[in-house]
């Protein structure tokens, strides 16, 4: 699951994003509104956090430009503003959360977690797809009651399939889901075959059915529909 982090704070950057980092996220960070723009206009993501008072904006304008173009990414506002009119202006214009400083982080992860989950697969604990059971806050997979044992990459890769059920994904796509913006550092998507060819592996071997089919030219469809 990708995250972007817009907060102008070193050390709270450099806290959330290790810990979020620990809990299996790829997590972006930008401390300017220059920057997150240039983010939010060029990358998907998960679930964009942010804080009001940037340096060189208000953090409520990021979330009126991601709403501008349609975005379904999820939306937390941070903020040592303890101000009832900046809560209720942030929710208004779209905000999913808002969390006042200072913060456990452990509950800034619970609330990620509820976001993604709400607005990918409606708030369910659990996501069944006819034999394969995911379990988000686990971030665990299974196939027959079996554990796939997926890497992280894996993972996300599979619940990225899952949410995307049906429709074709390139491999641009893919890469940038899974690396961000280092996705530019590669020199082909093979690692993205490799990836594929190891969940399919998995699962086939707990017995489980091949739904990742290749889409010739395009990407990939996670489908059961033969190919």
């Amino acid at each position: 699951m990708k995250v972007l982090l817009i907060e102008d704070e070193p050390q709270l950057s450099q806290d959330i994003s290790e810990y979020l980092y620990k809990e299996k996220f790829l997590c972006e960070v930008v401390p300017n509104f220059e920057d997150a723009h240039e983010k939010i206009n060029l990358y998907q993501y998960d679930c964009v956090i942010v804080d009001i008072g940037l340096p060189d904006g208000n953090g409520l304008d990021i979330i009126r430009s991601l709403k501008k173009n349609g975005s379904e990414t999820g939306i937390i506002i941070i903020s040592a503003k303890n101000s009832l009119d900046d809560k209720i202006t942030g929710l208004e214009i779209g905000a999913d959360d808002y969390l006042t400083k200072p913060f456990h982080l452990s509950e800034l992860n619970a609330r990620i977690k509820s976001i993604i989950r709400r607005r990918s697969f409606g708030g369910a604990n659990e996501i069944i797809f006819n034999e394969i059971r995911i379990l988000p806050e686990q971030m665990e997979a299974m196939v027959n009651g079996q554990s796939l044992g997926l890497t992280k990459k894996e993972y996300d890769l599979l619940i990225f399939f899952i949410s995307n059920k049906e429709r074709v994904l390139t491999r641009e796509a893919i890469a940038e889901h899974l690396w961000g913006d280092q996705m530019d550092m590669a020199d082909s998507f093979d690692f993205i075959y490799t990836h594929i060819k190891n969940i399919r592996k998995k699962i086939i071997d707990k017995g489980g059915e091949d739904y990742i089919h290749t889409i010739y030219g395009m990407g990939y469809k996670f489908t059961e529909i033969p190919g």
